[in-house]
């Protein structure tokens, strides 16, 4: 089971046609920003680095609010695809709020349904970069609990 927030956009993304479902990963794209780090804010956890497979260096940044729900924020360099821009903000998005356990229990097959099968096998590394870069997270998160 998804978290609702990320099967909202799920569904919104899965019926739309190619065209439709492109144009809408570039104004989500657009929307990262929005996710950015915010330097007055305290971050239990930050990993800031380039992995082979980002076109450039990208920061995870963690909070958990008194309930214990995480909420991340980013820090995209300036050659990051469009897709993984659009795949950060709805991640930031669909899993705002939720456990650490939620999280990790996200498996990465919804994102076919998101970006469309063209795209998954054209991009295959990246789109899924920016979830294992947040579960990765949540085990040192854990650790400091």
């Amino acid at each position: 089971m998804l978290p609702a927030a990320l099967q909202e956009i799920i569904d919104f993304f899965e019926h739309l046609p190619e065209p439709e479902r492109r144009e809408n990963l570039i104004d989500m794209a657009d929307t990262a920003a929005a996710y950015q780090r915010k330097h007055d804010q305290d971050y239990e956890w930050s990993d800031i680095r380039k992995d082979q497979e980002c076109s450039d260096t990208v920061g995870v940044f963690v909070r958990r609010d008194d309930g214990g729900r995480v909420y991340f924020s980013i820090e995209l360099g300036p050659k990051v695809q469009t897709l993984t821009r659009a795949m950060t903000a709805i991640l930031c998005r669909g899993l705002a709020g939720c456990t650490p356990a939620e999280i990790l229990a996200v498996k990465p097959d919804f994102v076919p349904r998101i970006v469309g099968a063209e795209l998954v096998r054209l991009r295959s590394q990246t789109i899924y970069y920016v979830l294992r870069r947040m579960q990765e997270a949540m085990p040192q998160l854990e650790a400091k609990a």
